[in-house]
């Protein structure tokens, strides 16, 4: 009897590891190939005159290593698989050339980063990146091997990026060894995960032959790893591809619909983040069960990732997919228990629509992800459908995004300036530095630009361009006038901006009196403690701070109240309506700014009588298209020297020049 057991271990652990050494080998052509061409990329793709004896020498020596490699794989493949071989040796042999391979890779990163410009140095970490990130899959046969393909590749590679000077290359180092602690965590799981599976495997196959009864256990037990979802029970990605796919093929065969839902909940990082991962756990535990009743097919519903999730509704049109969609979000949208305590949370879901948007189903789940996406900035808590304009704009906004990332470099920034003019004397008293972009030939609103420079987080390093750009222009004036700079919401929370409002000022030479920073009401709505503190030390510097736009955002006379600002600009939407409510409420802005001592600016002045006016109010300076449209940077000297408009003698109206 324990002969027999022995003699059935044996032939686990044998079948084992050839089940280890057929995934190796069965994955390795592809990964082989992937790594000449990486090679052959980085070797021949950058022109490094220093390092080219080096590179062809190491490209030589790599591609015989792969080659041997290849040829390893191809006599597996042609002359082992399927035989009775042994599956321990074919392993390291294959994990042989693998660390040789990782070895060759790690000498030539430790060898080109020192000479390697910013195009290479980033080619090079996301190329070996990508191959371990590739590993953790392509290796998961074998635990060792797969954690340390990762580490060669990328740790060392890391740390001579962490001892660089350059803070580019530490900021790569530290991306580096951060994905490489994730890769080898990852790595750990996968290569846990496919030990587990081969052990399974050949256990069922050892248990089919004495306990029948055990197979169909078993056999569940691989289905769940492999086609469900361990927290929620729901089908993951890849069954759930496999069945829609099936039920689209119905759906096109018998000529019917199909929708798409892509639900994505609304405040569940903060929840993760906040309570912790179990009261996470349990929400998307409760969500799955919410889903599945109302979703008659569990084959057609999934966890996508995260707190994603998809449901496809084969013959549902249009009318019929939105209803659903919003049954689920107010089904979803229920308090949550955890604890005795109640969480609040909603969901926002986008739809795609067979036939009328795409015919497979990898391109209905990108668009109703697309339509999640968009509706999620639009409101929260909804859903949307997607259509052709959706996408036109969602292509439009990467562009424009990609476009903003490098308009710097490029160049295609620019100012302009209007003339802020005092009402008294219409003398010129300022300049608001106005943002412009010029791509290729298109001239960019930055009513279009802005709010996706604000929302990619592209707005600081532009934000800093301009207040440079500015204050370095206005100090190159023949005589001292002030200018004016919007600030936004995410500069004013960054914990070094007013070291780079100092360094500006300093490296311009511009006196801090002549720089005004403009802000809008709802930096305000965010912590006002510290956005007023902030502003106070720039103050105390002699800067001057004006609220942008007053009265159109967050609460106005609790601003004016807690805050000491030097000016007040009314927004032009009051001004455009002084022949109606807003000569009211100018008024009352104007009486409030005089109590507290603060300077008014109208905006958006377009005419004389709209001039005449606001100076009778008591409004201390106008700006707007009566006095001047923003004027290009190389104009500006000319019109501080011939402003365009002026009082008459008597100071009682006001006349173009």
């Amino acid at each position: 009897m324990e002969v027999k057991a022995i003699n059935s271990n044996q032939s686990l652990v044998k079948s084992t590891e050839k089940d280890a050494a057929e995934l190796l080998y069965q994955n390795s052509i592809g990964g082989i190939l992937v790594s000449i061409f990486a090679a052959s990329m980085l070797v021949f793709a950058f022109d490094n005159t220093n390092l080219v004896e080096f590179k062809h020498a190491w490209w030589w020596v790599m591609l015989a290593i792969i080659s041997v490699r290849l040829i390893d794989s191809l006599w597996w493949r042609t002359k082992q698989k399927g035989t009775d071989y042994n599956g321990r040796r074919a392993t390291l042999r294959f994990i042989s050339g693998t660390f040789i391979t990782a070895f060759m890779w790690c000498i030539y990163c430790l060898k080109v980063y020192a000479s390697a410009n910013t195009v290479e140095l980033a080619s090079t970490i996301i190329i070996v990146a990508a191959m371990a990130g590739g590993a953790a899959s392509v290796l998961a046969a074998h635990k060792k091997t797969t954690i340390s393909y990762s580490f060669i590749l990328l740790v060392p590679f890391s740390i001579a990026l962490l001892l660089s000077n350059d803070d580019y290359r530490q900021v790569l180092g530290v991306l580096g060894l951060s994905f490489g602690l994730v890769m080898s965590i990852s790595a750990k799981k996968a290569a846990e995960f496919t030990s587990r599976a081969i052990l399974l495997k050949n256990e069922n196959a050892s248990l089919v032959e004495h306990m029948e009864a055990q197979v169909e256990k078993r056999t569940r037990k691989i289905y769940e790893l492999s086609n469900l979802d361990p927290l929620t029970g729901l089908y993951n990605r890849t069954a759930f591809l496999n069945h829609v796919k099936l039920t689209l093929e119905h759906c096109v065969t018998q000529h019917q619909p199909m929708a798409l839902l892509f639900i994505d909940l609304d405040g569940f990082k903060k929840i993760n983040d906040t309570i912790g991962h179990d009261a996470g756990d349990q929400i998307l535990t409760q969500t799955a069960q919410r889903l599945k009743e109302h979703c008659l097919d569990q084959q057609l519903l999934c966890r996508w990732g995260g707190d994603e999730f998809l449901i496809a509704l084969p013959n549902t049109q249009q009318a019929s997919a939105v209803a659903q969609a919003k049954n689920l979000i107010e089904h979803i949208s229920q308090a949550y228990l955890f604890e005795n305590t109640q969480l609040s949370l909603g969901a926002t879901i986008g739809i795609s629509l067979y036939p009328q948007h795409a015919d497979n189903e990898l391109q209905l789940i990108q668009l109703a992800d697309m339509a999640m996406y968009y509706q999620k900035k639009r409101a929260i808590s909804t859903s949307g459908v997607f259509s052709k304009e959706l996408g036109d704009k969602l292509v439009r906004e990467q562009y424009l995004k990609d476009g903003l990332a490098r308009a710097i470099e490029k160049k295609e920034l620019s100012l302009s300036f209007q003339p802020i003019m005092a009402s008294d004397n219409s003398e010129i008293c300022a300049f608001e530095a106005l943002l412009r972009w010029q791509k290729e030939q298109e001239h960019i609103s930055p009513a279009e630009f802005i709010p996706i420079a604000e929302q990619h987080g592209l707005i600081r390093k532009i934000g800093t361009w301009v207040l440079n750009k500015a204050c370095f222009v206005a100090a190159s004036w023949p005589k001292p006038i002030a200018v004016s700079v919007n600030v936004s919401v995410s500069q004013l929370q960054s914990e070094d901006f007013i070291t780079i409002v100092e360094e500006a000022l300093l490296t311009s030479g511009l006196p801090a009196n002549l720089l005004h920073l403009e802000i809008t009401e709802s930096v305000f709505s965010f912590d006002k403690d510290i956005m007023i503190a902030r502003i106070k030390i720039l103050q105390s510097r002699g800067i001057k701070v004006s609220i942008d736009d007053f009265g159109t955002e967050y609460s106005s006379l609790s601003v004016m109240q807690d805050l000491a600002v030097n000016t007040v600009k009314i927004d032009r939407s009051f001004v455009s309506r002084l022949d109606s409510s807003g000569l009211a409420i100018v008024q009352a802005v104007v009486n409030i700014a005089h109590a507290f001592d603060y300077l008014v600016v109208a905006e958006g002045v377009e005419t004389k009588e709209q001039a005449i006016i606001l100076q009778g109010l008591g409004v201390h300076f106008s700006q707007g298209f009566y006095f001047s449209k923003p004027i290009p940077e190389k104009n500006v000297l000319q019109f501080i020297k011939n402003p365009c408009v002026k009082l008459t003698q008597d100071n009682s109206t006001l006349t173009t020049l």
